[in-house]
């Protein structure tokens, strides 16, 4: 490794969906406790119920967080709010309290730690069952107690157009691949942001496109990698494995 790497700053981390390698996704509990472990940047994913309440979900579908094999956009928020989000897989039965939280609650949490930014997905599955006006202008309007904290983000490029088009929140683009034509496309949206997985990304030390935008790159999961990136133009990685990272990070010498 050249001494320019060695010398690369370490990037901001981002807590995706929480402190997610401790606690089911996109819950209070893993959001609080990437707070609680000072978290300054946290990612979470944002589904409509079927009475067009914003909740904060990676899958429509429950069966990974629940167990129960249903359509979160089917159901009502009084109905989602009966399941328990244990993520059986990986935790077993170690929590059996926790629900799938409104954004209302995420909202509430983010106001009493008012230095923190917020990636805020905007998924696909509900977009396409309820079409962008509808998802965007629910978000948008959970999300106006904080709007100075939040980066609204999508994979769909046409719903992060459409927030530029009708509200005032910075936007990113999530990318579905990292090629020309996307960098071509990023440099007609200029997003404030462009987020992208570690595994898209070419095996290389080229440097991340250029522009006005800041990058942050997905499922990092060590220092090194973090490092590696930070030389290549990344400003933020983001992890679920976010005690750990945080401790690599610590560890880093001055």
């Amino acid at each position: 490794m050249s001494a320019s790497r060695l010398l690369s700053p370490l990037p901001d981390l981002i807590a995706q969906r929480g402190n997610a390698d401790e606690y089911p996704e996109n819950t209070l509990p893993a959001l609080r406790s990437a707070l609680d472990l000072g978290a300054r940047h946290v990612a979470f994913d944002v589904q409509l119920t079927a009475d067009r309440q914003p909740v904060l979900l990676n899958d429509a579908n429950l069966k990974r967080m629940t167990g129960v094999d249903r359509n979160a956009l089917e159901l009502t928020l009084p109905q989602l709010l009966e399941f328990s989000v244990t993520e059986p897989e990986r935790f077993q039965q170690k929590f059996t309290d926790i629900g799938v939280p409104t954004l209302v609650q995420a909202v509430s949490l983010l106001g009493t730690h008012p230095a923190v930014t917020a990636f805020v997905e905007i998924k696909r599955a509900s977009l396409r069952v309820f079409g962008a006006d509808v998802v965007v202008r629910k978000i948008c309007e959970v999300l106006k107690p904080v709007v100075r904290q939040c980066v609204l983000v999508s994979r769909d490029l046409t719903a992060v157009h459409h927030v530029r088009q009708v509200s005032s929140y910075r936007v990113g683009w999530i990318l579905s691949e990292y090629s020309n034509l996307s960098a071509l496309k990023s440099e007609a949206l200029v997003p404030d942001y462009l987020l992208c997985d570690q595994a898209l990304l070419t095996e290389t030390n080229a440097q991340l496109w250029r522009g006005p935008w800041r990058w942050a790159i997905h499922n990092v999961s060590s220092r090194e990698a973090a490092t590696q990136l930070a030389a290549r133009g990344a400003r933020l990685v983001a992890t679920t494995a976010y005690r750990k990272v945080l401790r690599e990070f610590k560890s880093a010498p001055p």
